[in-house]
C-alpha cells in the first residue's frame, strides 16, 4: 500500500516546544509549516519552496492563531501505508502541507528530512532546526 497524507483527521500525541503563530490560509492539524511572507502550509517544490519550521497543532483559518509545535510530535490519524522506520519528507507539487516518503529530487527542491515513520498510520516529526537543504 502506498503512502498517502489524508490531511484530515490528525492528532497530535505529543508535541514539544508549543507556541502560537498567525496563520495565512487555512491549516489543519499536523499539517507542516514554514514562513513565506507569514506562517503557512510548507511544500517542497522549487519554485514555490517553503522549508518546515514546525506543525500545526490544531486547525485554522486565514489569520487565525493557531497552535503550532516548533521541536517534535507524534502525528497520526491523517496518513495510511507508510513503510514503518522511513524517513519522511515535506511534499512537493500542490500538496501544500501534507507530507511525503519520497525524497524531493528536482534540482532546487526541499529535501531534508523532517520525520521518520513509527507504524504504518503514526508519524515522528521533527522540525529542522538545523540548516536547510535543497535537492
Amino acid at each position: 500500500m502506498a503512502f498517502v497524507d489524508g490531511q484530515s483527521g490528525g492528532i497530535v500525541k505529543s508535541g514539544r516546544v508549543p507556541s502560537f503563530v498567525k496563520v495565512i490560509g487555512a491549516v489543519s492539524l499536523g499539517d507542516a509549516l514554514g514562513y513565506s511572507g507569514g506562517w503557512k502550509r510548507a511544500l517542497a517544490t522549487v519554485a514555490t519552496a517553503i522549508q518546515m519550521r514546525c506543525i500545526a497543532g490544531e486547525d485554522g483559518v486565514d489569520g487565525q492563531e493557531v497552535l503550532a509545535y516548533f521541536e517534535q510530535a507524534d502525528v497520526e490519524g491523517r496518513f495510511t501505508g507508510a513503510t514503518a522506520g522511513g524517513a519522511v519528507y515535506v511534499a512537493e507539487g500542490t500538496s501544500n502541507g501534507m507530507y511525503t516518503q519520497t525524497a524531493p529530487t528536482t534540482t532546487g527542491d526541499c529535501n531534508k528530512i523532517v520525520g521518520y515513520a513509527i507504524t504504518a498510520t503514526k508519524l515522528h516529526i521533527e522540525p529542522p532546526l538545523n540548516s536547510d537543504t535543497i535537492a
